[in-house]
């Protein structure tokens, strides 16, 4: 399997995904990025989404947000955080949907996903 570019991945680009994988492996920021498949939110937003505190939101936002996998908008004394953009949304969702799989069972399908 190649890129989008049409060749292998770098040693580096390898490195970068599976920092990405990493930090999505946490349950609560996976319900962030989760959340924020829905649109931006708040930190106060998101904590009562997610049910923890909203300082904990807020340092699981930081890490994600130094990552680059979510952007901040601010508006006035706010700041809207945003999944950085679909690629991010897609691997939220395709992790979902494979939890899905394994927990609920079954072979039901996804647009998504293609045949096999």
């Amino acid at each position: 399997m190649t890129t989008q570019t049409g060749r292998e991945p770098s040693d580096e680009e390898f490195t970068a995904a599976a920092n990405t994988l990493k930090l999505l492996a946490d349950p609560t920021r996976l319900r962030v990025v989760w959340a924020l498949l829905h649109g931006e939110h708040s930190v106060n937003d998101l904590a009562d989404h997610v049910g923890v505190r909203a300082a904990a939101v807020s340092q699981h936002l930081a890490k994600l947000r130094l990552a680059g996998l979510v952007r901040t908008r601010r508006d006035g004394n706010n700041i809207f955080y945003a999944a950085q953009n679909e690629h991010i949304e897609r691997l939220a969702a395709e992790a979902l949907h494979q939890a899905d799989h394994l927990v609920v069972g079954g072979t039901h399908h996804h647009p998504t996903e293609r045949s096999a």
